[in-house]
């Protein structure tokens, strides 16, 4: 039996030998095993990281890309940040130039006002000059001869006071000039015209209107100082009721400029200097002044002839009671009236009426 013991202990322990054995080739197979699935592990874990180092770089391209988008993004909103302020600066600009604008426009008006002024002073100066040339050229042909009184003089409506001044003035002899030498410079002369102490001494021209010899000189070229002329509606013979001679007061004291010297009481004070002569191809004229005055613009005083007596004789007491002169001269219907009219100003004129006394033939 004790054998048997021993057996069954001896089966029990190589029962047990073997279940150990069994048991620890299964721990050395799981050994293994984990040790494979370690090996595999480190494995995935280093392929992982082999493969995160092949994927960084192109995440951080991507970055890269990302970071350069942002600072494009960045730069995007700053220039039309910028360029929004810009449009605001510029649109503040441009309606303060808007508010501006009239003021400016003002501005380069005047300028353009000036600039047009100017040329038009620096013109008209070069005219004067001119205008003096034209005169020293025709010198020699602007020479007026004195005339004694022929046995053929005719008075012309003289009044029955013989003390009127009338007859101070008929006693002065004509003047006359050779007019035919005129004519041949310009065929549009008609008469000559002198005003003693004055620098009025020019031959008188006539066209087919008022405006010709307001912008040419007396050889017809163009010159804003014009020329001495006669109104186109009168007779070239100086019959009309009331012949007008026209001509600019320069400043350079030429054509009418010293016509103002009729309006000193000191000139009026020599009767010579009342009486105003013109010479005609034909005839030579002596007229007396009446009437001297400043008129607004009309074209009343510039009448060259009327209906009638009566109306003539209205117009005269009109023209008569302008008279801002000394001068004390009777005149009425009967009498051939010569009218000297200038500038004073734009708006002003000077006029000068006087009235033929005595007439008489041209021997030149």
């Amino acid at each position: 039996m004790a054998y048997k013991k021993v057996n069954s202990i001896n089966n029990t322990s190589s029962k047990s030998t073997k279940k150990k054995g069994k048991s620890t080739n299964s721990n050395k197979k799981e050994v293994k095993e984990e040790k494979v699935k370690t090996k595999n592990s480190t494995l995935k874990t280093k392929n992982n990281i082999v493969n995160n180092k092949k994927k960084t770089p192109i995440k951080s391209n991507n970055n890269k890309n990302v970071k350069a988008k942002n600072k494009n993004t960045i730069k995007k909103t700053k220039n039309s940040s910028v360029n929004k302020r810009k449009n605001i600066n510029n649109k503040d600009r441009f309606n303060k130039i808007i508010k501006m604008s009239p003021y400016f426009l003002v501005i380069i008006i005047v300028i353009i006002l000036l600039l047009i002024n100017l040329f038009k002073v620096l013109i008209w100066v070069i005219d004067e000059y001119k205008t003096v040339d034209y005169i020293k050229d025709y010198s020699e042909y602007f020479i007026m001869e004195e005339e004694e009184n022929s046995e053929e003089v005719k008075l012309v409506n003289p009044p029955t006071d013989k003390k009127d001044d009338y007859y101070k003035y008929i006693d002065i002899p004509f003047k006359s000039v050779d007019l035919k030498s005129l004519i041949e410079i310009n065929s549009d002369t008609v008469a000559f015209i002198h005003l003693n102490n004055t620098n009025i001494n020019y031959p008188v021209l006539k066209t087919t209107n008022n405006d010709y010899y307001l912008n040419h000189s007396f050889n017809k070229s163009r010159n804003g100082n014009g020329w001495i002329f006669m109104d186109f509606r009168n007779n070239s013979d100086f019959t009309s009721d009331n012949t007008i001679i026209y001509g600019h007061a320069l400043l350079n004291k030429t054509m009418f400029g010293t016509l103002k010297n009729v309006l000193s009481d000191s000139y009026l004070g020599n009767k010579e200097n009342n009486i105003i002569f013109i010479s005609t191809k034909d005839y030579d004229y002596m007229y007396q002044i009446f009437s001297i005055y400043y008129v607004k613009t009309e074209t009343y005083y510039m009448t060259p002839s009327f209906n009638n007596m009566e109306e003539k004789r209205v117009w005269l007491d009109k023209i008569k009671k302008r008279n801002i002169s000394n001068i004390n001269t009777t005149v009425n219907e009967n009498d051939k009236i010569l009218t000297l009219s200038t500038c004073k100003s734009n708006s002003e004129r000077i006029v000068v009426h006087s009235k033929l006394i005595k007439m008489q033939e041209n021997n030149l």
